[in-house]
């Protein structure tokens, strides 16, 4: 459990985007009432006890923190010790030719070879030569190939094609 835990927060760092389908954790030392865990749905927006509504869709999980940091100092408390952390990462897709084909929970590290053995592994008609990602972060939706060992990220669609004989 430890590993798992400094794997997700190795992923969760500055680099990380939330998105929708993330599920956070919200907790500030000291103060019970104001943790939070929470599901982000397709709006990417939350509602945080005394700031309201706030935009957490792109921000990094550091950025968040500062944002609560930031709200919730002066008015409220005088330095506050705001803590975000990933409970659950969005799911990924694959689809074409696996055996069951669907959504499935992300896990750090994970690769186009373990994501194809989660969905019962390729088909008979299945092209290993084929096989392709759309990546979470590109608003273009292009098909980029890739091999078994690249890396998914969450959000991610991999799509295996039919091997023409």
């Amino acid at each position: 459990m430890i590993v798992l835990t400094a794997s997700l927060q190795a992923l969760a760092s500055d680099e990380y985007r939330l998105d929708a389908g993330d599920t956070i954790s919200i907790s500030v030392f000291g103060e019970p009432e104001l943790g939070k865990q929470t599901l982000l749905s397709d709006t990417g927006k939350i509602t945080y006890p005394f700031l309201g509504e706030l935009t957490v869709r792109g921000l990094t999980v550091v950025e968040l923190e500062r944002a609560i940091h930031d709200g919730l100092k002066g008015d409220y408390l005088v330095n506050p010790n705001v803590s975000v952390a990933i409970v659950k990462y969005r799911p990924f897709f694959i689809d074409g030719e696996v055996k069951k084909d669907g959504a499935y929970p992300y896990q750090p590290g994970l690769t186009v070879a373990k994501a194809i053995t989660l969905a019962g592994g390729l088909t008979e008609r299945a092209s290993t030569d084929k096989i392709y990602i759309i990546r979470s972060n590109d608003s273009t939706h292009t098909l980029v190939p890739v091999n078994l060992n690249d890396k998914v990220g969450p959000g991610d669609v991999i799509n295996i094609k039919q091997s023409f004989f």
